[in-house]
């Protein structure tokens, strides 16, 4: 499966994209210096907020009013950049914004978590990039994937398509398999968004983790001692399908990455700048915009 995964994504690129082929697989074999890039991972947040994104439409609380650009949230996302390809986790309704105000140029790939509209519903706006790549690989669990079928019948359309509508090539993670992904591996990771199981992703050093309620012991081990942990907290007060602080808290100190980010937050946790005080040295509350460096 794995080696499926990886050339029919490869295939398509060296068609397509001959220079995104040269970045990735150097054409001087045993370059250091092309190594080294290849394994450089940087993650952009482009997204850090709940489902309504913060502010809410119509709420006028004190986060509603704060000036600080880190208590503004997109809908939540992270844009993973390594040898020269680009790969979106999730696909948001802001997805088109946050494409821009970032000046991507070209997006390789999209890993779905789950098919919740605040995860999903940006699919649409890959029109741009499927008209300069072509079919644009999408990753997700099968029952993901159906829903986007029938979400986005005219994307996933056989038979008369409408002109202009984007398209996607799938590939359904069964069993939580991991995978190469651009010379990367992907275990995908079992969690519990509430009742219904979800998929977070480690990718090399980094576990990306959103929405989770639950996470079992097999699956924490999956990502013991990773280098960098992103991980959703909520707000303050206990969720019935998301964890709350001090629950992503206790994980956390659990599988001690080097460094972990909280995202997918409400209004409802509070001021950025306050918050951020109370938590622990190696702990961070992730914002819009920010970026890092995942070390290998």
């Amino acid at each position: 499966m794995q080696s499926y995964i990886f050339f029919t994504t490869f295939e398509i690129y060296c068609k397509e994209k001959l220079y995104l082929c040269r970045k990735i697989f150097s054409l001087e074999k045993g370059s250091k210096n092309k190594l080294e890039k290849l394994k450089l991972m940087k993650l952009t947040f482009l997204g850090t907020g709940t489902s309504q994104g913060v502010p809410v439409i119509g709420m006028n609380t004190p986060v509603a009013r704060s000036k600080d650009k880190k208590d503004k949230r997109l809908r939540t996302s992270v844009l993973l950049s390594w040898g020269g390809v680009n790969v979106n986790i999730d696909c948001s309704p802001d997805f088109r914004q946050q494409m821009l105000r970032h000046k991507v140029q070209h997006l390789e790939a999209i890993l779905f978590t789950h098919e919740h509209a605040d995860h999903t519903a940006g699919l649409d706006d890959i029109r741009p990039f499927v008209l300069k790549q072509g079919d644009m690989p999408i990753y997700g669990l099968p029952r993901v994937i159906e829903q986007l079928r029938i979400r986005f019948a005219y994307i996933f359309a056989k038979e008369n398509r409408y002109a202009g509508a984007p398209s996607v090539k799938v590939t359904e993670i069964e069993d939580y398999t991991p995978f190469l992904l651009f010379g990367k591996k992907v275990t995908p990771i079992s969690i519990q968004h509430g009742t219904l199981p979800i998929i977070g992703y480690r990718i090399g050093n980094l576990a990306y983790i959103t929405d989770a309620k639950y996470i079992n012991e097999k699956e924490l081990s999956k990502f013991y001692k990773v280098d960098t942990l992103v991980l959703n907290a909520l707000r303050k007060a206990p969720h019935p399908t998301h964890l709350n602080l001090d629950e992503a808290l206790t994980i956390i100190r659990e599988v001690c990455p080097r460094q972990a980010f909280l995202t997918h937050m409400s209004q409802t946790m509070g001021f950025h700048a306050k918050v951020q005080k109370e938590l622990p040295s190696q702990v961070f509350l992730a914002y819009d915009n920010l970026t890092i460096k995942v070390k290998e």
